[in-house]
């Protein structure tokens, strides 16, 4: 996908024959821009397609019902619309593989039967495929435990942009950096509007959504994980057409209740540890008690002296 400059997001077909190529292409796309498109993911279209009906239903609730839809860990509930993002709404469901989780969020909303069966169906192809893509990344770079995300929650987010004539050129959601390890983005079809930054020039690409294709972005926890080499993308949405827009982002996160750092693949005399062990929970609170959003809260967990192992 390029912008007027010709820049382009790369695109990776799935069902490539060479698994070596494959996740060269992964890890290659990922440290340059920290996100790419992907084809052939296995993810059934009908499927996709089911699952953004749900999601434009269950915004239509009343208010006072979606509110039902509260933290199960930090900020995995209902997001309003508020003085940030004015434009911009969403629920979220945390553990989305896990039935018990997707039947909880559901009783919240008093979503129907079939509703349930195709978030869980959805949740767990996307699930999925998110630990199949953190595993390619792990065995580019030879790391031996190829699983390291074991017991990592996956967590949904499913957003409604209210974009109205008055609203084109403003942002509907303001630049950030995804605080997770991965996140899997079904973008609207109809209505465009996603950008990323390139590094290379600060310089923002718009990303359409082709038929049948999913955006992977990188996100914090990443970045911690590959002890820098991995790129934290920096993004955001821009409203360019005067209708709602859907989108249904679904996070690989950090492990929650344990710290993350670098496996000792990636650290060498040439490449010292930039970054103190931390959990997701706790990223999230620089980053919300610092109000830091696009990547800048990993200065607080930089290790200045290697002798200090502590947060500031």
């Amino acid at each position: 996908m390029a912008d007027s400059s010709g820049v382009v997001i790369p695109i990776i077909d799935l069902k490539d024959v060479s698994d070596k190529c494959l996740n060269q292409k992964i890890r290659e796309a990922s440290e340059k821009w920290g996100c790419f498109m992907v084809t052939n993911h296995g993810v059934p279209l009908s499927l996709m397609a089911e699952m953004k009906k749900n999601v434009r239903d269950l915004h239509e609730l009343p208010c006072e019902v979606k509110r039902r839809n509260i933290d199960v860990i930090l900020g995995t509930g209902y997001k309003p619309r508020s003085d940030l993002n004015p434009l911009y709404e969403s629920f979220g469901l945390f553990d989305m593989a896990s039935p018990q989780a997707v039947n909880h969020f559901c009783d919240q909303l008093d979503a129907s039967t079939d509703q349930r069966e195709i978030m869980l169906k959805y949740g767990k192809a996307i699930d999925g495929l998110a630990r199949e893509l953190a595993r390619r990344l792990a065995e580019s770079y030879g790391v031996k435990d190829s699983h390291f995300f074991r017991g990592w929650p996956s967590q949904f987010r499913m957003n409604k942009y209210h974009f109205k004539p008055e609203t084109v050129g403003r942002l509907g959601v303001s630049l950030h950096t995804d605080p997770g390890f991965l996140t899997i983005l079904q973008g609207d079809e109809n209505v465009g509007g996603f950008e990323v930054m390139d590094n290379s020039s600060g310089s923002f690409v718009p990303v359409s959504t082709l038929p049948n294709t999913l955006l992977i972005n990188l996100g914090d926890m990443a970045t911690i994980w590959s002890n820098g080499r991995l790129c934290n993308v920096k993004h955001r949405v821009k409203c360019i057409d005067a209708k709602v827009r859907i989108s249904i982002s679904s996070f690989l996160l950090g492990p929650v209740d344990s710290d993350l750092e670098a496996p000792d693949e990636f650290v060498d005399a040439d490449h010292p540890r930039l970054y103190k062990p931390i959990s997701d929970v706790g990223l999230k609170k620089i980053r919300l008690s610092k109000d830091l959003h696009a990547g800048e809260s990993l200065k607080f967990i930089t290790i200045k002296d290697l002798n200090d192992s502590t947060i500031d």
